[in-house]
């Protein structure tokens, strides 16, 4: 008992020596995957001032997340809150492309393509086009940093940085470190993400990080009482509302996040630790999946949802 005690007190606190390579100055940043996050991530760096690689692997793609960002910035330069110069200084500093060998001159390489481990891991593959001392970042919302590093060819350069949706507005990054982050390249990390304007926070490499830990199995909670019958969807959101002063109840949040996407986080937690009383799929939740009702986004889930809609009406 003593002797694991004190392994994990030496690997907690293992001194790690100076990198071969040091860290260089991020002056371009790739992005990697211009979906939902990842034009958002591009955006917010050109904004700060950074040079941007925006990289898909095909053409629809590339041109997707184009329009997502001139989109962005159209609303912004619409609202007077940016002029047309700054509009056009920020569009010079994205470079858009489908040649993964452009993307050998960035610093930095935040990889947000969608949660799936197989196609984040291939974004490993990159280390060998890429220079020997950028940096690789993972936009992740509950898969293991560790598992993505150990197969990038280089660990020791490897965070996560997870980013919420919409990323233009929400202020908040998860950094999450492995044992294996040099505390060299997690600083230069987290001051990236303050030099984009957003507020980082640390963490190691749990399941879920801080705000999923927290919030998916609260979540959970609320789908449980569901299944058991113990309160309506409608009181069981009211009181969230009105006795813990949340914005908005579980239920009527899960359809806004996206039940496939609650789903999915849950599957692969109860799959890698099955021990873990937290980590439960509630019936009502792969019901509705069966059923193909996903929240919001697919107009039902435990709420009825017309086109723009913001409230729903429960699904009693």
């Amino acid at each position: 008992m003593l002797s694991s005690r004190v392994a994990r007190i030496a690997k907690s606190s293992r001194a790690f020596s100076s990198l071969s390579v040091p860290v260089p100055k991020f002056d371009t940043v790739a992005c990697v995957g211009l979906g939902l996050m990842g034009h958002g991530i591009a955006q917010s760096a050109a904004q700060s001032g950074f040079n941007v690689i925006a990289y898909e692997e095909e053409d629809r793609f590339l041109e997707s997340g184009r329009s997502r960002i001139e989109g962005s910035l159209g609303k912004m330069l619409k609202r007077e809150k940016i002029t047309q110069d700054k509009y056009d200084e920020i569009m010079s500093r994205i470079t858009y492309t489908t040649k993964v060998e452009d993307l050998g001159t960035s610093d930095l390489v935040v990889e947000a393509v969608i949660e799936n481990m197989d196609l984040k891991k291939k974004v490993g593959d990159l280390g060998q086009v890429c220079k020997e001392d950028a940096i690789f970042a993972s936009n992740t919302s509950s898969l293991s940093i560790t598992e993505m590093g150990d197969v990038s060819g280089r660990p020791d350069r490897f965070v996560g940085v997870h980013f919420f949706n919409p990323v233009q507005m929400m202020k908040l990054v998860e950094v999450i470190k492995t044992d294996h982050t040099h505390p060299e390249v997690f600083d230069a990390a987290k001051d990236w993400v303050g030099d984009i304007n957003k507020i980082a926070v640390s963490c190691t490499d749990t399941p879920g990080f801080i705000v999923n830990r927290l919030l998916v199995p609260f979540l959970t909670q609320a789908l449980l009482m569901v299944d058991r019958g113990d309160a309506s969807i409608k009181d069981i959101d009211i009181s969230m509302q009105l006795g813990a002063g949340h914005p908005m109840g579980p239920l009527h949040l899960a359809d806004y996040i996206g039940l496939d996407t609650i789903n999915n986080i849950i599957t692969g937690w109860v799959e890698k630790f099955p021990d873990e009383p937290a980590f439960v799929t509630p019936k009502c939740l792969t019901e509705k999946i069966e059923a193909g009702d996903l929240g919001r986004k697919t107009g039902k889930g435990f709420y009825h949802w017309g086109e723009g809609d913001k409230r729903g009406e429960a699904v009693e």
